[in-house]
């Protein structure tokens, strides 16, 4: 069977066509357009940081050179001398100034810690069952490094040590006060101990 011919559109169905097309509203474009809620985030300006402006510079040009290492905390006679006084004011004024005579005094100087520490605290004890008030401990300044290398290390080692010592078991509860020594009595290489008085 032969196929039909199809018959074209006649000239009053174009027009009639022509018509109805200019007054028809799409559907697609109805359905698929949808008004979202704004997205608060798609429309912000992306801020980038203000670049602060670096001028010449020459690494540690602002660096205090007094120092060939860098310094670990406040310097200890510093610490101790600023630490709160616990005992008589008067006392205490007398004995930094060098007027007053130690009772007795202990020289760890040169030893390693291992030997000084069992030696300090023989001393305090015999000096507190004694009934004694002033000591002297003697530590010595320590020496400096002559390379110091990456790591920075404490001058004088014994005489961070001691401190710490007189305030920590058995000894701290028989030491009132530490104070670095006058001048006359070592200065920054020894320490005035002042002791309890015996219960």
């Amino acid at each position: 069977m032969a196929g039909r011919k199809t018959k074209g559109l006649s000239a009053e169905d174009r027009a009639l066509w022509s018509r109805v097309a200019k007054t028809a509203k799409p559907l697609h474009s109805a359905r698929h357009k949808v008004d979202p809620s704004p997205d608060p985030f798609a429309e912000m300006p992306k801020k980038t940081p203000p670049r602060a402006e670096v001028g010449d510079f020459r690494i540690g040009e602002r660096a205090n050179g007094h120092s060939s290492f860098p310094q670990l905390s406040h310097s200890l006679t510093e610490r101790l001398s600023h630490a709160p006084v616990r005992m008589d004011h008067g006392t205490h004024r007398q004995m930094v100034r060098g007027k007053l005579k130690p009772d007795a005094r202990i020289d760890l100087h040169g030893m390693t810690l291992a030997d000084a520490h069992p030696r300090l605290i023989h001393f305090i004890q015999n000096a507190y069952a004694e009934g004694k008030r002033l000591v002297l401990v003697i530590t010595g300044k320590g020496k400096d490094r002559d390379d110091p290398g990456p790591i920075p290390i404490r001058r004088g080692v014994l005489r961070h040590q001691v401190p710490g010592w007189l305030s920590a078991p058995p000894l701290g509860a028989m030491v009132l006060d530490i104070r670095p020594a006058h001048l006359r009595h070592g200065g920054d290489g020894a320490y005035y101990v002042y002791l309890r008085r015996k219960r």
